[in-house]
């Protein structure tokens, strides 16, 4: 390792010295495992970084040798390349093309006359000099002259050899992944007139989003193309909400991963665009980002089966019953149910549930998401029957109780059941949810022995198609639209009787 070290180090010996420091280094680098057993912990440091310094200078010494072959004509054109993988065998695994490249740019005049060199402010001979001095691999120096190419016709003719140095400081401490993050300031700074804009026009008509087959069992892969001003809006779109929300008060942990939490952001994002798309319209039915989905009342009843996206990209994708029964919770969603012939029974209105009086009645009691120490706002959270609407809930509001995505998606999963109360408890919640798995179900079976159930039929055809008459007038919530103040029960009153719009007597 000595002898390595001291061949690097004089600078002034003739090549046949040279030649003979070359092959002691290698033959002292052979069966160096066997060695290096021995080194402490700071001596395997010192090593790596002279053996670190000792590979830069040989493939800088390969570059240089390949195109001393150039210039004097042992090899051209395609030749320089099919030279480098016969005589440098290694790069036959990657980087013949590189070397080869580059030698035939430098041996070629390179921006310089032929037989002279590169000239030395041009972008190739900025790059040998970097290649040269062992700053830069020969594949990173093509990657940086392809860069100053594509620049180039966007730059002021006097900043090119000054973005081209900036590239190569740039990846010889970074890489070249870094250059395309540069581009945007180096053109502001250094562009001509009008490039920027130019620019972005270019990319608008290369930016696309591909249309998949949507697969019902299995994940559905887009590819998408975006201008930065369609970057940064969507970014600012699911940024807040792709972050990662542990729970305070309940201890757990969002373990979802960061793709899967941009994921359901994203999916969130297009839902408050439909519910939006719908209140503007008057009749969300009508917009064409309802969901339509076909459904066999058996198939609904015992939660088995699945309903059938119908008439959209994504027709003939299968959802299953329990995702069907979290999207009517507060989602444009019409429903076609089917009987055991396949014939349709029914087509739904729409499957907007609460109005807006009430969803605004919410936002004043509930604050927010409702599960135990969620803290999304109002705007992030949704209605959602305490008791599901499939199972002859009534859409009130002492049924209901707002929930964020995430946690709304939870609900249905555990399948957990919530307290909805008259007045704040202690701590000032008018929800509070039993978090034991299956609650749900528990507390549905109380109140059928507790009851006369509903026929399976009717309840399932109410919940899922929604009422096919006009909504009666709720003027409760009426009065509360016109001056909120004035209906928010006081400290010793009770909250009004909430109308079920679900039953035959309202």
């Amino acid at each position: 390792m000595c002898s390595i070290h001291f061949s690097m180090a004089i600078p002034t010996l003739d090549l046949a010295k040279r030649r003979t420091a070359v092959e002691a280094a290698r033959d002292a680098l052979a069966g160096f495992g066997e060695a290096i057993v021995s080194a402490s912990g700071p001596e395997l440091a010192e090593i790596m970084r002279l053996l670190d310094d000792v590979t830069s200078r040989a493939s800088a010494a390969r570059a240089v040798v390949t195109v001393e072959a150039a210039r004097r004509g042992e090899c051209q054109g395609s030749g320089v390349h099919e030279w480098v993988r016969e005589h440098a065998p290694s790069l036959r695994q990657g980087g013949a093309a590189s070397v080869a490249r580059l030698a035939s740019d430098v041996a070629g005049g390179g921006g310089g006359l032929a037989g002279t060199g590169p000239a030395p402010e041009s972008p190739v001979g900025l790059v040998w000099k970097a290649v040269e001095s062992a700053r830069l691999e020969a594949g990173t120096g093509c990657a940086v002259l392809r860069e100053a190419a594509r620049l180039e016709p966007l730059l002021r003719p006097e900043a090119l050899p000054t973005v081209t140095t900036g590239l190569v400081d740039l990846v010889e401490r970074w890489g070249p992944t870094m250059m395309r993050r540069l581009r945007p300031q180096l053109l502001a700074e250094y562009g001509g007139p009008g490039v920027v804009d130019d620019l972005h026009e270019r990319l608008a008509s290369a930016a696309r989003l591909s249309a998949p087959l949507v697969e019902s069992a299995d994940l559905t892969e887009y590819q998408l193309w975006m201008t930065p001003e369609q970057a940064a809006a969507l970014e600012a779109a699911i940024g807040p909400l792709s972050a990662p929300v542990p729970n305070a008060e309940t201890g757990e942990r969002d373990l979802r991963p960061a793709g899967q939490r941009r994921v359901e952001a994203l999916a969130e994002v297009c839902r408050r665009s439909s519910a939006a798309a719908g209140e503007v319209a008057g009749d969300p039915s009508s917009c064409p980002a309802v969901l339509h989905v076909s459904m066999e009342l058996t198939d609904l009843e015992a939660r088995t089966g699945a309903g059938e996206v119908i008439g959209s990209t994504a027709d003939g994708t299968l959802l299953s019953p329990e995702t069907l029964r979290r999207i009517a919770c507060d989602a444009a969603l019409v429903p076609y149910v089917l009987g055991t012939e396949g014939e349709v029974l029914d087509v739904g209105r729409v499957a907007r549930l609460f109005t807006r009086a009430q969803r605004r009645l919410l936002r004043r009691r509930d604050r927010g998401c409702t599960y135990p120490g969620c803290s999304a706002p109002p705007d992030w959270a949704r209605a959602h029957h305490v008791r599901h609407w499939a199972d002859g809930g009534a859409t009130d509001v002492s049924n209901a109780a707002l929930l964020c995505q995430r946690h709304h998606t939870l609900v249905h999963r555990r399948r957990l059941w919530a307290q909805v109360r008259e007045r704040p408890d202690g701590h000032g919640r008018s929800v509070v949810w039993d978090l034991t798995d299956g609650s749900y179900d528990r507390q549905l079976a109380l109140l059928a022995t507790a009851t006369q159930p509903v026929p399976a039929s009717a309840r399932l055809l109410d919940a899922l198609v929604g009422p096919r008459d006009p909504e009666p007038a709720d003027p409760t919530l009426d009065e509360w639209w016109a001056d909120p103040g004035d209906c928010w029960p006081g400290p010793d009153e009770s909250w009004p009787e909430p109308v079920d719009h679900a039953s035959p007597a309202a």
